[in-house]
């Protein structure tokens, strides 16, 4: 009688440690296509996100100024505000994005450039005629709002705001 010995087969030949390796590759597959949320989770891009809604048309830019101080809030884009983002409009949307923002107190103004001369247009009286919106507040018919109204706090984090235009 030979004295040969047979390895340990599981169902169909297969060994033990075939079948353990073939369940430790399904498990990591499943686990690296199934859940990848869960292991590939990323921390929420971080950053003030500012969605402008509203807009009339998809002529010209949104302007959007990022100011850390009142002086020259909110019509002194170019020589007041900390942070400037330009965007073109497309399917009357815009979304301005201000990334690497130290931890503050800000205030945000917008404009719908349409004609892109870089400033808001006003018609004889002062009255603007093209799009304007503010951070953490309600446009009235008495012009624009102060800083402190439409101050809001920003703590390094991901934060969304919304604007929505009046023209």
């Amino acid at each position: 009688m030979s004295n040969n010995r047979k390895k340990s087969v599981c169902h169909h030949g297969v060994s033990k440690y075939e079948m353990r390796a073939r369940f430790v590759a399904l498990f990591t597959t499943l686990v690296l296509v199934v859940f990848p949320a869960i292991t590939f989770a990323q921390p929420p891009c971080p950053g003030i996100h500012v969605k402008i809604l509203d807009i009339k048309n998809s002529t010209g830019v949104i302007a959007c100024g990022l100011f850390k101080r009142s002086e020259g809030f909110p019509t002194e884009f170019l020589h007041s505000a900390t942070n400037i983002s330009m965007t073109k409009v497309q399917d009357t949307q815009a979304r301005c994005d201000f990334i690497n923002i130290p931890t503050g107190t800000y205030a945000l103004a917008v404009i719908h450039d349409e004609n892109m001369d870089g400033k808001l247009d006003t018609n004889l009286l002062g009255v603007p005629t093209e799009g304007y919106g503010f951070s953490n507040t309600t446009i009235d018919e008495f012009g624009a709002p102060a800083f402190s109204a439409a101050r809001f706090h920003y703590d390094e984090q991901k934060l969304n705001l919304t604007i929505k235009l009046k023209y």
